[in-house]
């Protein structure tokens, strides 16, 4: 926990408890979750959090680039802790989100920069398909 809270130190965030506890879910869940399933999974250790709490947490670290959202077609957004440019892809039947942890998309970006003359600042490539459990069912 100390090196979450140093990250926020060093990001310029006021170190409390409860911004301790989000980002400790994120950083350590592959789910990506919304603010929903977060404020839900921590009420028992911080019963006395609001659901605004996590939302302006989860704005504070997103600013702070300590995390990214991901906007995946449902109500409401997803959080990953892993900052780094990667694909997702996402199961249209369950809405699970899972890294691609891939090489084929590496110069895309670039490609993509060079072909519009672009100066491009980030990206976020979602793909949608039906996951292998979902297929079973």
């Amino acid at each position: 926990m100390k090196e979450i809270a140093d990250l926020l130190k060093v990001k310029g965030l006021k170190v409390t408890p409860q911004r301790i506890a989000i980002f400790h879910m994120l950083y350590n869940t592959a789910e990506h979750p919304s603010a929903e399933v977060i404020y839900k999974s921590l009420q028992e250790t911080h019963p006395t959090m609001s659901l605004a709490t996590v939302y302006k947490t989860l704005d504070a670290l997103k600013k702070a680039e300590l995390v990214q959202e991901l906007n995946v077609g449902e109500d409401s957004f997803r959080y990953d802790a892993m900052i780094h440019s990667h694909p997702h892809v996402i199961c249209m039947s369950c809405n699970m989100v899972h890294d691609l942890h891939t090489d084929i998309l590496a110069d895309l970006k670039g490609k993509v920069a060079h072909s519009t003359d672009f100066e491009l600042v980030s990206e976020q490539i979602y793909f949608y398909g039906i996951c292998p459990t979902c297929q079973k069912n």
